[in-house]
């Protein structure tokens, strides 16, 4: 290999390599802009959930038990009793819900959405148990 051909592939390979550096700059910048955007969306989330925080009285309670956390007390409350049926109320008396109508009426969906999942059965008219 002459001293020609040699500084041809050195070239080559230069210019490939500057290209790359190029582009990784590029890259650099793309990715610094979207940093310094994504933080200063973290900064107007912080500060407005301090204005919320600030806004909240402090004896505000907390939302009831989360639709999951019920639908898993119902299904344990079925697998414990897997003979015995269970009407919505008694459903809630079991669970210390309250058994006021208008929560009885928030949890009259959720045996018939375990009916449809074929996890409990429905032997009659608003009763329901462990599907065997």
């Amino acid at each position: 290999m002459n001293v020609s051909a040699l500084l041809r592939l050195l070239q080559a390979e230069h210019d490939e390599t500057a290209a790359r550096a190029d582009h990784l700059r590029e890259q650099i910048v793309r990715l610094t802009t979207g940093l310094a955007e994504t933080e200063a969306r973290l900064a107007e989330l912080t500060a407005t959930r301090k204005v919320i925080d600030g806004l909240t009285p402090p004896d505000h309670a907390t939302a009831p038990v989360e639709t999951a956390t019920v639908y898993q007390c119902i299904v344990t409350t079925f697998n414990e009793h897997p003979g015995k049926v269970f009407r919505v109320r008694d459903l809630h008396e079991h669970l210390g819900l309250p058994t006021d109508e208008p929560s009885i009426n928030v949890t009259r969906s959720r045996p018939g959405r375990l009916v449809r999942q074929g996890v409990l059965e429905q032997p009659g008219r608003g009763r329901y148990q462990k599907r065997t």
